[in-house]
C-alpha cells in the first residue's frame, strides 16, 4: 500500500472508533463504566503499586484541582496551529493572490476567541456564598425531581439553590452550575455561561477558517500541478495521465506540515462543532450539561421504583432561553414579574 491509503486508513479508523464512542456514550452509559472499571482492574494486576499511586496522584491534580496546564496547552496548540498558518500557508496563498481579508479572517477570529478565553476563565460563575444563598434560592423553583427543596450542601453547609451543584473542583456551590471546564479553568455557570457559548463559536470559527483556508490552498496547488503536469512518463516510458491520488500523494510530499495541521483542524472542527451544537440545544431549551446528565435516569415513562417523571419546567421559548444564557435572571427582576 501507498502512504496515501495508508493515512486513509488510518484517519477512516480513528473517525469510526470516535463516532462508535459517540453511539456507546449516548445509548449505553453503563457500558463504558462496565469498560473502564474492566480495564482499571487488569492494569491494577500489571502495574506496580508504586506507580499506580503516582499515576493517581497525577491524575487527581490534573482533573481534580485547579490547574493552569489544560489551559497552557491550549494556548500552545493554538500557537502551533497559527505558526504553521503563518509561516507556510499565508505566505503561499499571499503569493497566490488569495484575498486579504480571508487571510485575515482566522487571525481576527483567534482574538475574539481568546478575549472570551481570558473572560471566561476569570468571571465569577455564580459561586453561592452565605451572603447571596438565600437570594439565589428565590430566582428558580424547584421542579421536585431534580432539585429538591431543603437539601444542605455538605461541604459548604449551605441550602442549596435550585439548579445549583457543588464542585469538587473549585469547593464551591454554583449557581446554575453546567460543568467544571479544564480548558478554562473554571466552572461554567449563570454567570459566564454567554462567555462560554462565545467561547466554544469562535473556536469552532476559528479551526474552520484556518481549515477552509488550507484546503483552499491546497486544492489550487492541486489544480497548478493538474495544469503544469497532465501527464507523465510511466517505468517503460509511455505518457500516462497524471490521477487524482497521485497529485494527492505530491501534496503530500511537497506540503507535509499543512496536510497533518489541516488534518487536525478539520477533526477538531467536526469535534468543536459536534459539542457546539450540543451546547446550542442546550441553551435554546434552558438546561445545563448537569441537568441533561441527571434527567436521562428518568426517561421518558413512568418505573415502578421512580414514579416521578422529569420534566424541563424552566424553558420558556427559544428566545427567551437564548436572553437568559447572556443575562440571567436576579431576584429583583422575578419579583418584578410576580
Amino acid at each position: 500500500m501507498d502512504f496515501l491509503t495508508l493515512f486513509l486508513l488510518y484517519l477512516c479508523s480513528v473517525l469510526a472508533v470516535a463516532a462508535l464512542l459517540c453511539l456507546i456514550s449516548g445509548r449505553q452509559e453503563s457500558f463504558l463504566t462496565r469498560s473502564v472499571t474492566r480495564a482499571s482492574q487488569v492494569l491494577a494486576l500489571l502495574i506496580p503499586s508504586q506507580l499506580q499511586r503516582v499515576a493517581q496522584r497525577a491524575l487527581h491534580r490534573l482533573f481534580h484541582t485547579r490547574s493552569c496546564l489544560f489551559v497552557v496547552l491550549h494556548v500552545a496548540l493554538q500557537a502551533a496551529v497559527f505558526g504553521e498558518y503563518t509561516w507556510e500557508v499565508f505566505v503561499y496563498c499571499w503569493e497566490l493572490q488569495f484575498h486579504l481579508l480571508l487571510l485575515l479572517l482566522p487571525y481576527l477570529l483567534l482574538a475574539g476567541n481568546l478575549g472570551c478565553l481570558l473572560l471566561c476563565s476569570r468571571a465569577n460563575p455564580g459561586t453561592v456564598t452565605k451572603s447571596n444563598a438565600a437570594s439565589l434560592a428565590k430566582v428558580y423553583a424547584y421542579d421536585g425531581v431534580l432539585f429538591q427543596r431543603g437539601l444542605v450542601c455538605p461541604t459548604c453547609t449551605l441550602e442549596k439553590p435550585a439548579r445549583s451543584k457543588h464542585c469538587s473542583v473549585c469547593r464551591t456551590c454554583v449557581h446554575r452550575f453546567d460543568h467544571h471546564c479544564v480548558w478554562v479553568n473554571n466552572c461554567i455557570g449563570a454567570g459566564n455561561a454567554g462567555l462560554f457559548l462565545l467561547y466554544l463559536l469562535s473556536l469552532t470559527a476559528t479551526a474552520g477558517a484556518v481549515a477552509a483556508v488550507s484546503a483552499a490552498l491546497l486544492v489550487r496547488v492541486l489544480l497548478l500541478s493538474s495544469a503544469l503536469h497532465g501527464t507523465y512518463l510511466d517505468a517503460q516510458g509511455q505518457e500516462q495521465p497524471v490521477g487524482i491520488p497521485l497529485l494527492v500523494q505530491h501534496l503530500f510530499l511537497t506540503f507535509p506540515r499543512i496536510v497533518f495541521m489541516l488534518g487536525f483542524v478539520i477533526l477538531l472542527t467536526l469535534v468543536l462543532g459536534g459539542y457546539c451544537s450540543f451546547s446550542l440545544y442546550l441553551a435554546l431549551t434552558n438546561q445545563t450539561t448537569n441537568e441533561w446528565c441527571k434527567s436521562r435516569r428518568f426517561g421518558g415513562s413512568q418505573s415502578h421504583d421512580r414514579p416521578l417523571v422529569y420534566r424541563n419546567i424552566y424553558s420558556k421559548g427559544i428566545w427567551r432561553n437564548l436572553k437568559e444564557i447572556f443575562n440571567p435572571p436576579t431576584t429583583l427582576e422575578r419579583k418584578k414579574k410576580t
